[in-house]
């Protein structure tokens, strides 16, 4: 049984219907007639989203000593950590992907069970693992955050194969706002230090 969603997880539920057969997308669920929730593989990959991710709130305290044991273990910025956190799952440690990834950092079970990850749904583990499998990406990509988090959300095989961030609209959009909140994270945590 799963639990009752939270007042977040209810205010960004996006309903999926056709009509006239082409797509509807909508925060209204439609009076009658089949509809599927809209569920994207990330919350920053989101083609749909309208967050303005120059202005959503920062999560600069939550999940602090998780994230700082687990960066300074692989040598990652805490800001890029959080920021990955941000665009996977908006902090939710219950988030789950259409496709099976799960957790704050939305790992998927053979990448958690590769990094030792054996509950993605506990935050310690999931952060440890996915700062783990973000430290072996930079090292990979020459420290290259563009193309580190591109290979975090299409794989590394996908960044290698087109010889830069792909050309997928969703990783696209995910690096950038994955940016984006980086440097947010990076300007907010030096002035907070």
């Amino acid at each position: 049984m799963s639990a009752a969603p939270s007042a977040a997880e209810e205010s960004t539920r996006i309903y999926k219907y056709l009509r006239n057969g082409a797509p509807v997308f909508t925060d209204v669920p439609p009076a009658r007639g089949a509809y599927s929730i809209y569920r994207p593989s990330c919350f920053a990959c989101d083609l749909y989203s309208t967050v303005n991710w120059n202005a959503t709130p920062l999560q600069l305290d939550v999940y602090s000593e998780e994230i700082n044991r687990a960066a300074h273990l692989y040598q990652v910025d805490t800001a890029l950590v959080r920021a990955v956190i941000h665009a996977e799952s908006a902090f939710n440690p219950r988030a789950r992907s259409p496709k099976g990834a799960a957790g704050l950092m939305q790992l998927m079970p053979g990448t958690a069970r590769d990094l030792g990850v054996a509950d993605a749904h506990v935050p310690s583990e999931n952060i440890r693992g996915g700062v783990q499998y973000l430290a072996q990406l930079l090292a990979q990509f020459r420290n290259d955050v563009r193309l580190a988090t591109a290979a975090y959300n299409a794989g590394p095989n996908a960044v290698r194969k087109h010889a830069g961030v792909p050309p997928y609209a969703e990783t696209q959009l995910y690096v950038e706002r994955v940016g984006v909140l980086y440097q947010r994270y990076k300007a907010s945590l030096r002035k907070n230090s």
